[in-house]
C-alpha cells in the first residue's frame, strides 16, 4: 500500500509536536481517532502498513507499530494477522450533533447533642454490615487486580518530583496544571470530546461531582426527571437540595424521550439525569435515536442534561460508544464520569465536563470542599496518562472482566435459565437479572446470608412491575462466581421451591 491515497491524507492530518512531554505515538493515535470520528477515514478501511506510515510521517517503524497497537487497544482498529489493519465498525459511535459538666465527677461522652439541628429526610444509610464470606455488589471492580507493587514505585517516584514539591504550598497557581492538560487529552482521545482545561474540574468521586452540579443547578421544588428505575445515590443527592423527582419510563431503548415531550411543557423541567452509555441499574444503552431526540428536546424545552457516564472504561465488545456530550453544540449537557477504576482504589477520581461559565462557578464549590485536592494523585495520574500506562492497565483488566462476564452468563444459563431472564451486556460490571415469576427478594437476601452469601439491599429492585437484582460480577473471580451462583440457586430453592412443595 505504498501508493495508498490514504498516505497523503495521513501526511496532511497526522501532526505531532516532538517538544511535548506526551509520547509521539499517543499524539498520533489521537489524530487518527479524530479522522475516524469525523468519518474522514471510513469504517472497514484498510490502513497503510506500518512501514509506509513510518516513512510518510518520518518516524521509526516501532513508533508506527505503537500507534496501531494503541488504536487497537482502544477499539478503533482491528489488526488481522497476515491481512493488515482495518478501521473497526463502530456501534452507536456518534449522533448528530443539657447538662452542665461536673468537673469533679467522671462522665462518658454524650450520646445526643445538647442543641437542636436539622435532620435530613432524604439521606438514608445504605451501609450494611455482614459476616458472610461471599457477596454481590452493584458492579464494583476487583481491587485485587491492581498492580500494588508497581503503584508503590510510581507513588514514590511521583512524590519526589521537584515540580510537585513546588506546588505543595501553592495550590492556586494561575497556570494550568499538567494534570488538567493530561486529563483533557485523555478524555478527548477516549470519548471524542473537544474540551480544554477550562471545561473541566476533577473531584474525589462522581457523587461529589453530582453534588456540586446539583448545588449549582437545582433550587427547591425544581423538577428533575430520572429513569424508572434509577440510581438511589443520585436520587438522594437531588432530594437533599429540594428537587421534585419525577420518574420516566425506561424500555429496551432506554429513557422514553417521547413521554417527556407528551407530558411536560417548556420551561417546566430543570434537568434530566441519564446514564446514556449504560443505564443504572438496568444496564440498557440509550439508543442513537433517543439521544438525538433528547438533545433536541433539551434545547427546545430549556432543560439541562446531566449525563453520568460512570462505567465508560469497561467496554468489552465493539468500538467505544461516544457520550452525548460529544454531540452537544448548544451547551445543554453536563458530563460526569470517573477515571482510574482500573487503578489502585485511592486513585479513582471523578470529573465534570461543562461549558466554561458553569465550570467557573463549580470551582467555587470545589475549592470550598477540597481546596488543594490530592497533588500526588494528580501527578501520578498525569504520568500514567502521558506514558500510556493507563491504557495498558485498562486493556489488561478488560480481558479479565470479559471472561468473568462470560462465565457468569454460562452459570446463569445452567442454573437459572427457567427461573430468570437477563441480557448479556456489551460492557460494564453488572448484569440485570429479572426473576419470572416474581419472588420475595428481601426474603431471598435474608436466606442467602444464612448460606454465607450477602445480597445488599442496594442491588434489590422490587415493585409491582419489577423483581430484579443488579448483579455485579467484576469483584468475583471465576471460582468465586461458581460458588456464588451455587449458593444463590440453593437459596432460591429454599425460598421458592421448597415452600411450594410444603
Amino acid at each position: 500500500m505504498t501508493d495508498s491515497p490514504l498516505l497523503a491524507l495521513i501526511q496532511k492530518n497526522i501532526i505531532f509536536d516532538t517538544s511535548k512531554t506526551q509520547a509521539i505515538y499517543i499524539q498520533a493515535a489521537q489524530e487518527f481517532v479524530n479522522l475516524f470520528q469525523r468519518n474522514i477515514i471510513l469504517e472497514k478501511t484498510k490502513l497503510p502498513g506500518t512501514r509506509a506510515v513510518a516513512k510518510t510521517l518520518s518516524i521509526h517503524r516501532n513508533t508506527a507499530v505503537a500507534i496501531y497497537d494503541e488504536l487497537a487497544s482502544q477499539g478503533w482498529v482491528e489488526i488481522k494477522p497476515n491481512k493488515g489493519t482495518f478501521v473497526a465498525v463502530r456501534k452507536q459511535n456518534s449522533i448528530n450533533k443539657q447538662k452542665t459538666i461536673k468537673h469533679n465527677k467522671p462522665y462518658s461522652y454524650a450520646t445526643t447533642t445538647g442543641f437542636e439541628f436539622q435532620k435530613s429526610f432524604h439521606l438514608a444509610s445504605t451501609v450494611q454490615l455482614t459476616d458472610a464470606t461471599f457477596s454481590v455488589n452493584d458492579g464494583k471492580p476487583d481491587l485485587r487486580l491492581h498492580p500494588v507493587n508497581q503503584f508503590t514505585r510510581w507513588y514514590s517516584a511521583a512524590m519526589k518530583r521537584k515540580t510537585l514539591i513546588k506546588k505543595w504550598n501553592r495550590p492556586q497557581e494561575a497556570s494550568l496544571s499538567m494534570f488538567q492538560t493530561q486529563l483533557c487529552n485523555y478524555l478527548n482521545a477516549t470519548r471524542g470530546l473537544h474540551v480544554s482545561p477550562k471545561n473541566l474540574i476533577s473531584t474525589r468521586s462522581t457523587e461529589m461531582s453530582l453534588y456540586i452540579v446539583s448545588q449549582l443547578l437545582i433550587q427547591k421544588n425544581d423538577v428533575v426527571l430520572v429513569g424508572n428505575l434509577s440510581n438511589y445515590a443520585s436520587n438522594m443527592i437531588f432530594q437533599q437540595v429540594g428537587a421534585q423527582l419525577i420518574t420516566i419510563p425506561v424500555d429496551e431503548e432506554g429513557l422514553n424521550v417521547d413521554f417527556i415531550r407528551k407530558n411536560f411543557i417548556k420551561n417546566s423541567i430543570r434537568c434530566v439525569y441519564v446514564c446514556a452509555h449504560r443505564d443504572y441499574p438496568t444496564t440498557i444503552t440509550l439508543s442513537k435515536k433517543r439521544r438525538e431526540a433528547l438533545l433536541i428536546l433539551a434545547k427546545e424545552f430549556g432543560f439541562a442534561i446531566i449525563e453520568d457516564d460512570f462505567d465508560y472504561d469497561f467496554q468489552f465488545e465493539g468500538s467505544p460508544i461516544l457520550p452525548m456530550a460529544n454531540s452537544d453544540e448548544n451547551g445543554m449537557v453536563i458530563y460526569l464520569g470517573k477515571l482510574g477504576q482500573s487503578l489502585f482504589p485511592s486513585f479513582q477520581i471523578g470529573f465534570v465536563i461543562a461549558p466554561e461559565n458553569l465550570i467557573q462557578e463549580a470551582k467555587n464549590y470545589l475549592y470550598l470542599l477540597d481546596e488543594q485536592g490530592d497533588l500526588i494523585q494528580q501527578q501520578m495520574l498525569s504520568e500514567l496518562i502521558n506514558e500510556g500506562e493507563i491504557y495498558r492497565l485498562m486493556k489488561k483488566n478488560i480481558v479479565v472482566y470479559k471472561d468473568r462476564r462470560d462465565c457468569l452468563h454460562q452459570l446463569l444459563t445452567k442454573h437459572f435459565a427457567k427461573i430468570a431472564t437477563w441480557k448479556l451486556p456489551e460492557g460494564g460490571l453488572a448484569i440485570w437479572l429479572t426473576f419470572e415469576p416474581k419472588i420475595p427478594l428481601v426474603k431471598l437476601a435474608k436466606e442467602a446470608e444464612k448460606n454465607n452469601l450477602f445480597l445488599p439491599k442496594t442491588i434489590l429492585y422490587q415493585n409491582k412491575n419489577t423483581c430484579a437484582i443488579r448483579f455485579g460480577f467484576g469483584h468475583l473471580n471465576i471460582d468465586e462466581l461458581k460458588i456464588v451462583i451455587q449458593k444463590l440457586k440453593l437459596t432460591y430453592n429454599n425460598v421458592v421451591v421448597n415452600k411450594l412443595q410444603k
